[in-house]
């Protein structure tokens, strides 16, 4: 099999394997911090995190090498000193389901959309972006859902007030 071929059924350890051998060190895989999850335990969930700058090529890599053909959803978090993307990919084939995060600066939050690949997450994106403020780069219409186009504020970033709340 060539070295580029799909893998449409990979295996845990395949995935691994595959993306360590890849990436080597700018895909960290994690365990996850929830106790006794069933679906770890069955070796459907994996969990990496990796740079803003290697994300776009990872996410193309699992699409088109390890057939993770769908993605659940696309997110941010704001942990007050950065910014994070969490993305949640499947292989239906297997039921496995990958999270790839990345850490964002505040100060630039910047990276690039993975809606070419997976056009299922251009919404995820342009709602991260909305109460965020994260921007993905080449998106085909990143703009607000829901909010007026004249907030100048993100409605989910810790550092946002309410009318009325007390500052701390």
């Amino acid at each position: 099999m060539p070295d580029d071929a799909m893998i449409e059924a990979p295996t845990k350890t395949d995935v691994e394997a595959l993306i360590k051998g890849k990436f080597g060190s700018k895909a960290v895989f994690r365990q996850t911090t929830k106790k006794n999850s069933k679906a770890d335990n069955e070796g459907r969930r994996l969990y990496i995190d990796t740079d803003r700058d290697t994300l776009y090529e990872l996410c193309q890599y699992v699409h088109d090498r390890l057939n993770f053909e769908h993605i659940i959803s696309v997110t941010g978090v704001d942990w007050v000193d950065h910014m994070q993307t969490v993305y949640h990919i499947t292989n239906y084939l297997t039921g496995m389901v990958v999270e790839i995060t990345t850490d964002i600066p505040n100060d630039d939050p910047h990276v690039r959309s993975v809606s070419d690949i997976w056009e299922g997450a251009n919404w995820h994106e342009r709602e991260a972006y909305e109460l965020f403020g994260i921007i993905f780069d080449n998106h085909p219409k990143l703009e607000r859902l829901l909010t007026p186009k004249s907030y100048e504020f993100y409605p989910f970033r810790k550092s946002y007030k309410l009318r009325g709340q007390p500052d701390e």
